[in-house]
């Protein structure tokens, strides 16, 4: 499944909590991150864009080092070359997240000037005007009455609970669409997914792993008597680390598909997004046929009173 499609991130209106960034990008970060570390280089793929895609393996993954040539970095790869070869997978993922945010603003849009305030969006404020509201009910409160574009720059580039309704408030709000739009794009696609590309990079680069050794290694040495076996336990240390390397990488290439009806992760994860954009899909047309339907009564509800006055107004003229 391509990053650029991100409707598994919604159910319905509001969040489900299975995220396409532990699905996809997590995954291919820290795959191609452990691959590079392993081969001592980043020249890895055959396209700009070489990544899982439906039954497709990327093309690095179940490769030998050797077929890579000569290992050009020893030990640590530094940070920005390691980011230049996954930042377009992940920018696309960003955009799609903040293309999925669309949906939930314009129904929020179109439900607010027909009149009605869609049905999440009241139990929502009805959670916060019921009785004396928490703390954290006010302080929704009060963040979400003001919209301004840092504002929504904010609550789109940290992951937090408060954007699953921000599109729908937004939308009711009457807050204008380049507005919402720009702030989401920028704050998910470029502030968001830098803040979690760069946490997964540096836990599976060997700069977190070094500095954990360093700060193992100077605790240690204040212990009396541990000093002179302190060579073989930092070569110990290194083995296991070489092993753990290794073996993610080796666990990741055995998902490769190799039959018909082969259950990797892939598959998994694919069908999941799939069945949830489906699902997603079908909430929109049924969310839209019960708004006509509930026009179509409306009107009917009206004609009848109009009916009924006229007919109660016929006896008293005559």
């Amino acid at each position: 499944m391509g990053p650029a499609i991100d409707a598994g991130e919604d159910r319905g209106l509001s969040g489900s909590g299975l995220h396409t960034f532990v699905l996809y990008l997590a995954p291919h970060v820290a795959l191609f991150t452990i691959k590079a570390v392993q081969c001592g280089r980043v020249d890895l793929k055959n396209a700009p864009y070489d990544t899982i895609l439906l039954k497709r393996m990327p093309s690095w993954l179940d490769k030998d080092c050797l077929e890579f040539g000569p290992p050009i970095y020893q030990e640590t790869i530094p940070f920005s070359k390691i980011l230049q070869k996954v930042y377009l997978e992940a920018i696309l993922w960003g955009v799609g997240t903040a293309l999925g945010e669309l949906p939930p603003y314009f129904l929020s849009r179109a439900a607010t000037m027909s009149g009605r305030t869609i049905d999440e969006l009241q139990d929502f404020n009805a959670t916060v005007t019921e009785g004396f509201p928490s703390l954290t009910h006010r302080a929704k409160r009060w963040i979400l009455s003001h919209f301004s574009f840092s504002v929504i720059l904010l609550l789109a580039s940290v992951p937090n609970p408060l954007y699953d309704f921000a599109g729908m408030l937004c939308g009711q709000s009457g807050v204008p669409f380049w507005k919402f739009f720009l702030a989401t794009l920028i704050g998910k696609a470029i502030i968001k997914v830098s803040i979690q590309i760069t946490s997964v990079i540096t836990i599976c680069n060997n700069q977190l792993l070094d500095l954990v050794e360093k700060w193992v290694m100077w605790a240690i040495g204040f212990v009396p008597g541990v000093a002179s076996v302190l060579p073989s336990l930092v070569a110990k240390l290194k083995t296991a680390k070489d092993k753990f390397l290794s073996a993610h990488v080796a666990a990741s290439a055995s998902i490769a598909v190799k039959g018909k009806w082969n259950l990797s992760f892939t598959l998994i994860s694919n069908t999941v997004v799939w069945l949830m954009a489906i699902n997603f899909i079908i909430q929109i047309v049924t969310s839209t046929a019960q708004g006509y339907l509930r026009t179509l009564q409306e009107l009917e509800i009206r004609q009848k009173l109009s009916e009924i006055e006229l007919s109660a107004s016929e006896p008293s003229s005559g």
